[in-house]
Formats: C-alpha cells, structure tokens, sequence
C-alpha cells in the first residue's frame, strides 16, 4: 500500500508579470525535479496579476523525517534555486508547514 501523505510543504514567491514565463521555465526545470524524485507529490501554481505573479509550490511528504532528509536540515528554512535572487521581486523569507487533515482526491 502506498504511503500517504501526512504533511504539505508550502513555498510562495513571486515575479514581476514580464518575468513570470522564464521564472515558470526556471522552476519546472530547476526546482520541481528534485521533488519529483524525493516527494509524494508535488503541485506547482501559478497565479497572475497586471503587474505581477505568484508561484505556490505544495509538496507533500510522509513526516517531518523525509522532509529534513530532503532538506539536508531545517525543513522550515527556504532554499532558494540559484536564480531566485535575479528572479524574484523578493526572496520569500518562510515556508509553511502544515499537517494534511484530509486528503480526498479524485472524488467525482
């Protein structure tokens, strides 16, 4: 039986609108594999406004242990891609942390 997730992991950041399809590219390419290869799961948004857009990256994970092992330490400290500093309007200074309550997918 498959494990399922008992935590979601939750970074946010965002880039100025003209910037959003190369940060998208970035992150597919540079900061999702790695999760895909680690994680239960891994869900990238993304949400656009006139002048700028939001990037929310959920990955989900079996306990706290598998994500500091994924971490290679705190798993509440961010680690930021190489070139987030370039392409973010600021670097996101937390990541949330939640316990998955219920996890219902595929319903209908």
């Amino acid at each position: 039986m498959p494990t399922k997730p008992a935590i979601a992991r939750i970074w946010r950041g965002r880039t100025r609108r003209d910037r959003a399809d190369e940060y998208e590219a970035y992150n597919r390419r540079e900061g999702v594999p790695p999760l895909e290869k680690t994680a239960l799961g891994v869900q990238l948004f993304r949400e656009d406004s006139e002048e700028e857009t939001w990037f929310t990256t959920i990955s989900y994970w079996a306990d706290m242990d598998a994500m500091t092992a994924f971490t290679k330490g705190d798993p509440t400290k961010v680690h930021h891609l190489d070139r987030d500093a370039e392409l973010l309007i600021e670097l996101p200074e937390r990541i949330e942390i939640h316990r998955i309550l219920i996890d219902r997918q595929g319903l209908r």
